[in-house]
């Protein structure tokens, strides 16, 4: 995708809370010195799998990677937000849908903008102790 003018690219954050915001490192970066997508890619699986313990009332393991498109790098010292929500449930899994803004800026107190980063969904897996499936408990 080539545009000549990034502010197509701003958004604004979702209305809701993130599950997860963190701030990437200099040491979080690769060769070209952008945010390796092997790093988003755990802090997207952290984010999908808090949703995912919190509605199996237990443990889950990570099972599929359904989909995951990076659309804009991340850079070092972005506030990154993750939002969660569940697309899915089964007998024993639960599907999570992950978006990934970045916030530019924030320390330098100047011109903020707002980018998505990352769109994913992660299938997850209820387990027990044993690290065997188990069903996921119905809705309070």
């Amino acid at each position: 995708m080539v545009l000549t003018d990034n502010s197509a690219l701003h958004v604004s954050l979702p209305d809701e809370q993130p599950v997860l915001r963190t701030v990437p490192m200099p040491s979080d970066t690769n060769y070209a010195g952008d945010i390796f997508g092997g790093w988003i890619m755990s802090q997207v699986d952290v984010a999908g799998s808090i949703l995912a313990i919190r509605r199996a009332r237990g443990r889950v393991a990570t099972v599929a990677v359904n989909s995951f498109v990076f659309k804009q790098p991340v850079l070092v010292g972005d506030l990154v937000s993750f939002y969660a929500s569940i697309i899915k449930i089964g007998r024993t899994s639960i599907t999570v849908d992950v978006a990934v803004y970045a916030q530019r800026g924030v320390r330098e107190g100047g011109n903020e903008i707002c980018i998505k980063v990352t769109e994913a969904v992660l299938t997850y897996v209820a387990i027990d102790n044993d690290r065997r499936p188990r069903v996921v408990p119905q809705e309070c």
